[in-house]
């Protein structure tokens, strides 16, 4: 079976860049919270699936592919604060060294997605990612509990609003639990820059205990095989 879907899943990674190694504060522990865990075994099964199927393995604290370039915000592409506000480094990053880790890491991702959307194969992009139960201190939602998952697409911008509301569906169905529709993420960076490309939307599964990681990853991929066919 192959879906005709460009899957992304840009927040998996733990991975601390070779050029920063002796300069992180973080450990291990403080790396995999602030990144997307569970998104490996939730997402991974797609991808004999579907079309296309990106991914890295460096760490979203330390190189964010889900912000713009410019965004310098001290939880930005290159952080300076995880979502929990814990320091990620012992000094300040100058920019040479922030710009080696953009063309390095953060431009090869997209420029790939963009290469693979252009290849004609995959209809739509989904941007997959997990988040927190609970909104963290830095977020759209801080302290505020979180549905079971959220599907989003700019509030309509980034790809046709049925389709939307068919993958929550199909979500709902295979979960037993209500989706959200753009709350509390309405998509970020990657679905507002390649939407110009493909339609794309983005996926956030709770990290909850409403299911096990197995039950959540085949849920999504029963889902999505289903929204495939709809499509």
């Amino acid at each position: 079976m192959s879906l005709p879907i460009l899957i992304s899943v840009p927040h998996a990674g733990l991975r601390i860049p070779e050029e920063i190694t002796t300069l992180v504060e973080l450990d291990q522990a403080e790396i995999r919270r602030d990144g997307d865990e569970q998104a490996a075994e939730i997402y991974g099964p797609l991808e004999p699936d579907v079309a296309a199927y990106v991914t890295t393995d460096i760490a979203r604290a330390f190189v964010d592919l889900n912000r713009a370039e410019d965004d310098r915000r001290a939880d930005g592409v290159v952080k300076t604060h995880t979502c929990f506000n814990v320091k990620v480094y012992n000094t300040e990053l100058g920019e040479d060294l922030i710009e080696t880790l953009l063309e390095k890491y953060h431009r090869p991702y997209h420029k790939k997605l963009t290469e693979l959307a252009a290849r004609g194969e995959a209809r739509v992009g989904i941007d997959c990612h997990t988040m927190l139960a609970t909104g963290p201190p830095v977020g759209p939602d801080p302290g505020r509990p979180r549905p079971a998952a959220c599907v989003s697409n700019l509030d309509g911008i980034s790809c046709p609003t049925p389709w939307l509301t068919s993958l929550a569906a199909r979500l709902e169905e295979a979960l037993g639990h209500e989706i959200a529709l753009n709350d509390p993420f309405k998509g970020g960076f990657i679905t507002r820059t390649h939407a110009a490309e493909i339609p794309w939307l983005q996926l956030e599964m709770s990290r909850g205990p409403f299911a096990t990681v197995r039950e959540k990853s085949h849920a999504v991929r029963e889902a999505i095989a289903k929204w495939a066919a709809e499509l």
